[in-house]
Protein backbone atom coordinates (compact mmCIF):
# COMPACT_ATOMS: atom_id res chain seq x y z
CA UNK A 1 0.00 0.00 0.00
CA UNK A 2 1.35 3.40 -0.99
CA UNK A 3 -0.10 6.53 0.58
CA UNK A 4 0.18 9.89 -1.12
CA UNK A 5 -0.41 13.23 0.62
CA UNK A 6 -3.28 15.54 -0.26
CA UNK A 7 -5.90 12.83 -0.81
CA UNK A 8 -7.77 12.91 -4.11
CA UNK A 9 -5.70 15.81 -5.48
CA UNK A 10 -2.65 13.59 -5.84
CA UNK A 11 -3.17 13.31 -9.61
CA UNK A 12 -2.61 17.06 -9.90
CA UNK A 13 0.52 17.25 -7.76
CA UNK A 14 3.95 17.05 -9.34
CA UNK A 15 6.39 15.27 -7.06
CA UNK A 16 10.14 15.67 -7.34
CA UNK A 17 12.28 12.53 -7.59
CA UNK A 18 12.85 10.66 -4.35
CA UNK A 19 16.29 11.41 -2.97
CA UNK A 20 15.85 9.94 0.53
CA UNK A 21 14.20 6.96 2.17
CA UNK A 22 13.10 6.81 5.80
CA UNK A 23 12.77 3.22 7.03
CA UNK A 24 10.97 1.94 10.08
CA UNK A 25 13.18 -0.65 11.80
CA UNK A 26 11.20 -3.34 13.62
CA UNK A 27 9.29 -5.66 11.23
CA UNK A 28 10.49 -3.55 8.28
CA UNK A 29 14.26 -4.05 8.28
CA UNK A 30 14.60 -6.23 11.38
CA UNK A 31 12.63 -9.45 11.92
CA UNK A 32 11.69 -10.09 15.54
CA UNK A 33 12.40 -13.79 15.07
CA UNK A 34 10.24 -16.73 16.05
CA UNK A 35 8.77 -17.09 19.51
CA UNK A 36 10.20 -20.62 19.60
CA UNK A 37 13.76 -19.31 19.21
CA UNK A 38 13.07 -16.58 21.75
CA UNK A 39 11.87 -19.06 24.38
CA UNK A 40 14.74 -21.45 23.62
CA UNK A 41 17.27 -18.64 24.11
CA UNK A 42 15.73 -17.75 27.46
CA UNK A 43 15.73 -21.38 28.57
CA UNK A 44 19.40 -21.75 27.67
CA UNK A 45 20.09 -18.78 29.92
CA UNK A 46 17.77 -19.90 32.73
CA UNK A 47 16.80 -23.59 32.41
CA UNK A 48 13.23 -24.54 33.38
CA UNK A 49 11.45 -27.86 33.04
CA UNK A 50 8.46 -26.92 30.91
CA UNK A 51 6.09 -29.59 29.65
CA UNK A 52 5.33 -29.76 25.92
CA UNK A 53 1.87 -28.18 26.42
CA UNK A 54 3.39 -25.43 28.59
CA UNK A 55 5.99 -24.65 25.92
CA UNK A 56 3.34 -24.56 23.21
CA UNK A 57 1.06 -22.26 25.21
CA UNK A 58 3.85 -19.87 26.15
CA UNK A 59 5.26 -19.79 22.61
CA UNK A 60 1.86 -18.90 21.18
CA UNK A 61 1.45 -16.13 23.74
CA UNK A 62 4.93 -14.69 23.14
CA UNK A 63 4.33 -14.49 19.41
CA UNK A 64 1.48 -12.05 20.05
CA UNK A 65 2.52 -10.47 23.35
CA UNK A 66 2.96 -6.94 22.03
CA UNK A 67 -0.54 -6.90 20.54
CA UNK A 68 -1.78 -6.44 24.11
CA UNK A 69 0.12 -3.17 24.34
CA UNK A 70 -2.34 -1.63 21.91
CA UNK A 71 -4.83 -1.73 24.79
CA UNK A 72 -2.60 -1.28 27.84
CA UNK A 73 -0.34 1.36 26.27
CA UNK A 74 -2.21 2.82 23.27
CA UNK A 75 0.00 5.93 23.16
CA UNK A 76 3.21 3.84 23.00
CA UNK A 77 4.66 5.54 26.05
CA UNK A 78 6.80 2.41 26.56
CA UNK A 79 8.87 3.61 23.62
CA UNK A 80 9.99 6.75 25.45
CA UNK A 81 12.12 4.98 28.08
CA UNK A 82 13.83 1.66 28.65
CA UNK A 83 12.28 1.38 32.12
CA UNK A 84 8.72 1.81 30.86
CA UNK A 85 9.29 -0.65 28.04
CA UNK A 86 10.48 -3.33 30.45
CA UNK A 87 7.64 -2.60 32.86
CA UNK A 88 5.01 -2.93 30.13
CA UNK A 89 6.58 -6.21 28.98
CA UNK A 90 6.29 -7.76 32.43
CA UNK A 91 2.74 -6.47 32.84
CA UNK A 92 1.77 -8.05 29.53
CA UNK A 93 3.51 -11.30 30.44
CA UNK A 94 1.42 -11.53 33.60
CA UNK A 95 -1.75 -11.63 31.49
CA UNK A 96 -0.64 -14.86 29.80
CA UNK A 97 0.26 -18.31 31.06
CA UNK A 98 2.08 -18.39 34.37
CA UNK A 99 5.80 -17.66 34.00
CA UNK A 100 8.39 -18.00 36.74
CA UNK A 101 9.95 -14.57 37.54
CA UNK A 102 13.45 -15.76 36.65
CA UNK A 103 12.24 -16.98 33.25
CA UNK A 104 10.36 -13.71 32.73
CA UNK A 105 13.59 -11.79 33.36
CA UNK A 106 15.51 -14.05 30.99
CA UNK A 107 12.93 -13.59 28.23
CA UNK A 108 13.35 -9.83 28.36
CA UNK A 109 17.14 -10.01 28.56
CA UNK A 110 17.50 -12.18 25.43
CA UNK A 111 14.72 -10.56 23.39
CA UNK A 112 17.03 -8.56 21.13
CA UNK A 113 19.34 -11.55 20.66
CA UNK A 114 16.78 -13.23 18.40
CA UNK A 115 16.01 -10.11 16.37
CA UNK A 116 17.89 -10.11 13.07
CA UNK A 117 17.97 -8.21 9.81
CA UNK A 118 15.95 -9.66 6.96
CA UNK A 119 18.12 -11.23 4.27
CA UNK A 120 17.19 -8.44 1.86
CA UNK A 121 17.85 -5.56 4.27
CA UNK A 122 21.59 -5.07 3.71
CA UNK A 123 21.41 -5.50 -0.11
CA UNK A 124 18.59 -2.93 -0.26
CA UNK A 125 20.45 -0.38 1.85
CA UNK A 126 23.64 -0.97 -0.14
CA UNK A 127 21.83 -0.40 -3.44
CA UNK A 128 20.24 2.82 -2.23
CA UNK A 129 23.51 4.09 -0.76
CA UNK A 130 25.38 3.33 -3.98
CA UNK A 131 22.79 5.34 -5.90
CA UNK A 132 23.29 8.37 -3.65
CA UNK A 133 19.95 8.03 -1.86
CA UNK A 134 20.00 9.33 1.71
CA UNK A 135 18.79 6.85 4.32
CA UNK A 136 17.31 7.49 7.75
CA UNK A 137 16.09 4.82 10.16
CA UNK A 138 13.09 5.89 12.26
CA UNK A 139 11.68 3.79 15.07
CA UNK A 140 9.47 3.73 18.10
CA UNK A 141 11.99 1.99 20.33
CA UNK A 142 12.15 1.63 24.08
CA UNK A 143 15.05 -0.81 23.79
CA UNK A 144 18.73 -0.35 22.82
CA UNK A 145 18.03 -1.14 19.19
CA UNK A 146 21.26 0.52 18.06
CA UNK A 147 23.00 -2.61 19.36
CA UNK A 148 21.09 -4.68 16.80
CA UNK A 149 21.89 -2.22 14.00
CA UNK A 150 25.59 -2.38 14.87
CA UNK A 151 25.62 -6.16 15.20
CA UNK A 152 23.92 -6.75 11.85
CA UNK A 153 26.01 -4.20 9.95
CA UNK A 154 23.27 -1.67 9.24
CA UNK A 155 24.74 1.38 10.97
CA UNK A 156 27.46 2.12 8.38
CA UNK A 157 24.89 1.96 5.58
CA UNK A 158 22.64 4.78 6.82
CA UNK A 159 22.97 8.53 7.22
CA UNK A 160 20.92 8.94 10.40
CA UNK A 161 18.98 7.05 13.06
CA UNK A 162 16.07 8.73 14.86
CA UNK A 163 14.61 6.90 17.86
CA UNK A 164 11.55 7.80 19.91
CA UNK A 165 13.23 7.59 23.30
CA UNK A 166 15.96 9.97 22.11
CA UNK A 167 13.75 12.67 20.57
CA UNK A 168 10.76 12.42 22.93
CA UNK A 169 8.08 11.69 20.32
CA UNK A 170 6.49 8.46 19.12
CA UNK A 171 4.99 7.62 15.77
CA UNK A 172 2.48 8.55 14.43
CA UNK A 173 3.24 12.02 15.86
CA UNK A 174 4.27 14.12 12.83
CA UNK A 175 7.05 15.68 14.90
CA UNK A 176 9.11 12.50 14.88
CA UNK A 177 8.85 12.36 11.08
CA UNK A 178 9.92 16.00 10.93
CA UNK A 179 12.91 15.08 13.10
CA UNK A 180 13.85 12.32 10.66
CA UNK A 181 13.62 14.67 7.68
CA UNK A 182 15.72 17.25 9.50
CA UNK A 183 18.35 14.62 10.32
CA UNK A 184 18.97 14.05 6.61
CA UNK A 185 18.24 17.64 5.49
CA UNK A 186 15.45 16.55 3.19
CA UNK A 187 12.11 18.11 2.24
CA UNK A 188 9.05 15.88 2.76
CA UNK A 189 8.21 15.81 -0.95
CA UNK A 190 11.67 14.41 -1.74
CA UNK A 191 11.47 11.46 0.65
CA UNK A 192 9.71 8.11 0.92
CA UNK A 193 8.67 6.58 4.24
CA UNK A 194 8.72 2.76 4.37
CA UNK A 195 7.13 0.92 7.29
CA UNK A 196 4.95 -2.00 8.32
CA UNK A 197 2.20 -0.27 10.34
CA UNK A 198 -0.77 1.47 8.75
CA UNK A 199 -1.18 3.35 12.02
CA UNK A 200 2.30 4.26 13.24
CA UNK A 201 4.12 4.76 9.96
CA UNK A 202 1.63 7.05 8.22
CA UNK A 203 2.02 10.08 10.47
CA UNK A 204 4.27 11.82 7.96
CA UNK A 205 1.63 11.91 5.23
CA UNK A 206 0.24 15.20 6.52
CA UNK A 207 3.73 16.67 6.12
CA UNK A 208 3.75 15.69 2.45
CA UNK A 209 5.71 12.45 2.91
CA UNK A 210 4.89 9.65 0.50
CA UNK A 211 4.52 6.41 2.43
CA UNK A 212 4.86 2.74 1.51
CA UNK A 213 3.34 0.20 3.92
CA UNK A 214 4.75 -3.34 3.81
CA UNK A 215 3.01 -5.40 6.53
CA UNK A 216 4.98 -7.78 8.74
CA UNK A 217 6.04 -11.01 7.03
CA UNK A 218 7.25 -14.34 8.38
CA UNK A 219 10.47 -15.68 6.96
CA UNK A 220 13.93 -14.40 6.05
CA UNK A 221 12.90 -12.06 3.18
CA UNK A 222 10.60 -9.07 3.58
CA UNK A 223 10.29 -8.05 -0.06
CA UNK A 224 12.36 -4.86 0.21
CA UNK A 225 13.26 -5.08 -3.47
CA UNK A 226 9.97 -3.25 -3.98
CA UNK A 227 11.62 -0.14 -2.57
CA UNK A 228 14.51 -0.19 -5.02
CA UNK A 229 12.14 -0.86 -7.91
CA UNK A 230 10.15 2.24 -6.98
CA UNK A 231 13.18 4.51 -6.70
CA UNK A 232 16.06 3.33 -8.81
CA UNK A 233 16.17 3.25 -12.61
CA UNK A 234 16.13 -0.18 -14.23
Amino acid sequence: MILFPYGSTMAFVTYPPIRAVIFDIHSTLIDQGSAINWLDAALRSTPHNLTIPERAELTEFLDRIWEGARISDPQSLRDLSFADHERIFHELLQTGPGVDPTLATALYEVMLDVWQAYDDTVPTLQALKAAGIKICLLSNAGVPIRDVLDRDGLTPLVDAVVLSYEVGYVKPDPRIFAAALAAISCAPAEALMVGDSGRDDTGGVELGLRTLIMPRTWGPVHGLAAVTRLILPN
